[in-house]
């Protein structure tokens, strides 16, 4: 079977629907589309689907079968089957798989693992039904978007923050992913979606339970963290507090989300505790909480006060013109948080390769990560990446 990246003839029909829908979308904000769940098991999207899993890669899901099981079944003769399944109305998506994989600050995050037939459906509806919902989310929001990344994000709110904005509204929710309203999402659906089956194959993934423990747990809100379509149904129901912001508030201050992580940059204190106070308003009607612990205002003037986003810390340092006049401007250096968790993974495989590897092995090994983190936290101020290169030498010599 010819892989969705690999044959242009196949990709290029794929996005030629893609384009048609998100035009579609583009030109009416209030068209519903009645027609998509035939499209979702067209071989050729379900082909584009497997391939996304395959290079996704991931590990099995309740029915122990491995993407490599899949191969060695035949890929085509499975899709072949889930094309007939759907086909006939009756695709059942079996439970999750609940794993924990640790968090920064010692906690851990739960995961929930679809199996990977599952995968597949979920990646073809993805491939449907994102480009209409795409044609709708604003500009402010950056998070598991097509050419949209962290950075870009970064680089809106060093702008903001350098155009006289002052506070910060650091915003934390309280468990998105385990309480967003399932039936509040599917309204905000069905605004752009009409077709019953693709609304009733969301609302299944939707109900569908976790296995933990061997018990199946069910629950009537969440979306659990690690579906393949879990960060797009995330971004439909939030896009509700983009879309408000954008229409009724933007004049109040710049807003900047990612995923569940946002902030708001206003010029003035009055325009942010307005802002917060909205923000809880939006937040009641959306049945969320904020953080109240984890959410802050925040003061940059005269670099009181900073603020962290997306892995760097945000703040507002002095600085001096050639001729001596002084002005303030932002910087975004790596958080303290993360500096630890980089020097922690330095130290292991320092202390821990240099009585099993060889020092071309541990040092090939140290290039690898050091590739990633540059170009992730390469924005930062040399000052600050030159003190990391200093532990790196000093851990490889001592």
């Amino acid at each position: 079977m010819s892989e969705c990246r690999e044959t242009n003839y196949t990709n290029g029909k794929v996005r030629q629907l893609q384009r048609k829908l998100y035009q579609s979308a583009s030109i009416s904000d209030t068209r519903r589309f009645h027609a998509l769940f035939d499209k979702i098991y067209r071989i050729d999207i379900l082909e584009c689907a497997w391939d996304r899993v395959k290079s996704n890669k991931g590990s099995a899901g309740v029915d122990g079968e491995t993407i490599e099981d899949i191969k060695a079944y035949g890929t085509h003769k499975l899709l072949l089957e889930i094309q007939e399944v759907l086909k006939v109305g009756e695709y059942n998506p079996p439970p999750v798989k609940r794993v924990y994989i640790p968090k920064g600050n010692g906690k851990e995050r739960p995961l929930g693992i679809p199996t990977v037939k599952d995968r597949i459906v979920q990646a073809a509806t993805k491939l449907v039904i994102e480009p209409i919902f795409e044609a709708d989310f604003k500009d402010s929001y950056y998070g598991f978007r097509p050419k949209k990344n962290q950075h870009q994000a970064l680089e809106i709110i060093k702008k903001a923050c350098n155009n006289k904005g002052n506070y910060v509204l650091d915003a934390d929710i309280k468990g998105y992913f385990n309480n967003i309203n399932h039936e509040k999402l599917i309204l905000l659906i069905e605004r752009r979606i009409s077709d019953k089956r693709v609304v009733k194959l969301i609302r299944k993934w939707l109900k569908v339970g976790i296995i933990e423990a061997g018990q199946l747990k069910h629950s009537d809100k969440g979306s659990p963290q690690g579906s393949v379509i879990s960060p797009l149904l995330s971004n439909i129901y939030l896009d509700y507090l983009d879309t408000k912001w954008e229409r009724h508030y933007a004049h109040l201050g710049k807003l900047v989300r990612f995923a569940d992580d946002f902030v708001v940059i206003s010029k003035t204190k009055k325009a942010i505790k307005e802002s917060a106070n909205i923000i809880l308003g939006i937040m009641k009607r959306l049945d969320l909480e904020l953080n109240m612990d984890k959410t802050k205002i925040v003061n940059l003037w005269n670099s009181k006060e900073g603020f962290d986003f997306l892995g760097f810390h945000n703040r507002k340092v002095e600085k001096k013109t050639k001729t001596g006049r002084k002005y303030y401007t932002t910087e975004q250096w790596i958080r303290k948080k993360a500096i630890k968790r980089i020097k922690l993974d330095i130290r292991d495989v320092t202390s821990h390769g240099k009585s099993n590897f060889s020092m071309k092995q541990i040092i090939k090994v140290l290039n690898r990560k050091i590739v990633g983190w540059r170009n992730y936290y390469g924005i930062s101020p040399p000052r600050v990446l030159l003190k990391l290169d200093s532990y790196i030498q000093k851990r490889i010599i001592y």
